[in-house]
């Protein structure tokens, strides 16, 4: 088998190196990097790459590169066939190369961006049931001798056991990721409700799902507050051939910005002062599925370049590491601001709102959709009677007249939590008007100006109308501000006049 013989040495040092690679698999990123060490001290190369081969793009990702230019390299990435380790994942064969310069297959554009001299190679692939998911490349022996026989035969049999460890580290992580993905649906499950689609608005919208699944564009989901974003983010995720792989979700405007960075990338031990361990972050969890930023318009602007680099090139860096950690993530985004305004007010990037607005969808108000009124009222109550274990029949006459002819600020939201109420407080066998209390809250709304002077009770009265307007209007300043017949810039005066907020 080796033409010198075995090495006592180098076998003990396999064996060392291969307890050490599996000792732990809970971190897959330290597992790379113990990988490519190991391999480094067994091949004594001057400097070493792990490319990991993603089947989506057939794309070849230096995950992991040491040497004095490690950093650099794991800017670039390979596609199948392109350069030695493109050739040797294509072909599924280890390869010596001993004067690169020779070699039409090596790259040396990346060599001369980094200013970094090659001149000999060793690659072998690393397989799983004989398919290639990986690259181990040695650059430059550091004895200055050429590779030989010996040193493939050693790296492949390294590689077939790296190779079993990247597939344990996967199915550990893929078991992780199922559970995460179960608890944040059990954690988010506020009333979750199949589709109802009674609207000619609702039946549109599902349609347009339908077609936004079948693609891995980024989507924009535009609407108040309340009329189900997250759900349709749900139900393209579902209907896509992702639907096997985890969906994630993140809410913006509820983490602080200091947390939100880390949460969203990650971070190393040691980042800052209470990063005791590496910790994964959100994009690296949702790797290979859908990742939902829900209030993208409340991210803050020192994240948003962050967020534009994953939709531009799939890679991050975690907080405090200068190594790029690249993902298959699809990205939906949802908000309830009018992110033009945002935009135009420097609030928020322009190049990014044009890489997350590629399919924006729309999701209509309540009140814009009576005829789902009924069914989703039928909905709630099947279920909140259920948990209450009460006997209630349906609504009255007048109860769901009472549905139908409210404005629903709160849209779907409000009208699960009005049915809650009213299946809560019920003593008939049907719903009454007045167990919903839609009117009751009308008129406390009303009780607000009693005891007011005239100047007060007409700025109280301009706050909750022009406020109920942007609601109307999804917060839209330039269709707020022309359904109110007034101009754009008296609205945005008034807003910060009258201290609306949303």
């Amino acid at each position: 088998m080796f033409k010198s013989g075995i090495d006592i040495r180098k076998l003990e040092t396999l064996i060392e190196i291969n307890t050490r690679i599996n000792s732990d698999y809970s971190d897959p990123r330290s597992l790379l990097q113990r990988i490519l060490e190991s391999a480094t001290r067994l091949s004594e190369g001057e400097a070493s790459s792990l490319l990991l081969l993603r089947p989506e793009n057939n794309k070849l990702y230096f995950e992991i590169a040491l040497g004095s230019k490690g950093p650099e390299v794991q800017k670039f990435s390979l596609n199948l066939g392109e350069g030695i380790a493109g050739w040797v994942a294509q072909n599924n064969r280890s390869l010596v190369v001993n004067d690169v310069d020779q070699d039409q297959r090596f790259q040396s554009d990346i060599g001369r961006q980094i200013g970094f001299d090659t001149r000999s190679i060793l690659a072998v692939p690393m397989r799983i049931r004989d398919r290639c998911v990986g690259v181990i490349e040695m650059i430059n022996k550091r004895d200055g001798k050429p590779f030989d026989e010996d040193d493939r035969q050693w790296l492949e049999i390294f590689a077939t056991q790296a190779a079993l460890a990247i597939q344990n580290a996967r199915s550990l992580q893929q078991v992780k990721q199922e559970i995460f993905l179960l608890q944040d649906q059990v954690s988010n499950n506020q009333g979750f409700h199949s589709f109802i689609c009674e609207s000619p608005a609702m039946k549109e919208r599902m349609a347009m799902v339908d077609r936004l699944a079948v693609t891995d564009s980024s989507v924009l989901i535009l609407g108040e507050s309340g009329v189900g974003k997250e759900l349709f983010a749900e139900q393209i995720h579902l209907r896509s051939n992702r639907s096997e792989r985890p969906f994630i979700r993140v809410n913006c405007a509820a983490l602080p910005e200091a947390l939100l960075e880390s949460e969203l990338f990650g971070h190393v031990k040691g980042a800052f002062t209470d990063a005791q361990n590496d910790r994964r972050g959100r994009f690296e969890l949702a790797d290979g599925g859908t990742i939902f930023l829900d209030e993208i318009g409340e991210l803050p602007l020192t994240v948003q370049a962050k967020m534009l680099r994953v939709l531009q090139s799939q890679s991050f860096e975690p907080v405090g590491s200068s190594q790029p950690m690249h993902v298959d993530v699809r990205i939906i985004a949802a908000t309830n601001k009018d992110i033009d305004q945002a935009v135009t007010d420097g609030t928020f990037r322009r190049d990014l709102y044009y890489r997350l607005n590629v399919l924006p969808l729309y999701v209509p108000p309540l009140r814009e959709r009576l005829e789902d009124i009924p069914a989703l009222a039928e909905h709630f109550l099947m279920k909140f009677k259920r948990e209450v274990k009460k006997p209630l029949r349906g609504f009255s006459d007048q109860a769901l007249q009472e549905l139908l002819s409210y404005s629903w600020p709160g849209n779907v939201r409000e009208l699960e939590n009005s049915i809650e109420r009213a299946v809560v407080t019920a003593t008939a066998e049907d719903i009454q008007p007045e167990d919903l209390a839609l009117r009751s809250t009308a008129a406390m709304q009303e009780s607000r100006y009693v005891g007011q002077t005239l100047k007060d009770s007409m700025n109280l009265f301009k706050k909750h109308f022009i406020r109920h307007t942007l609601e109307q209007n999804g917060w839209n300043q330039t269709v707020t501000a022309r359904v109110l017949g007034i101009q754009r810039t008296y609205l945005s005066r008034l807003i910060k006049e009258l201290d609306i907020i949303r």
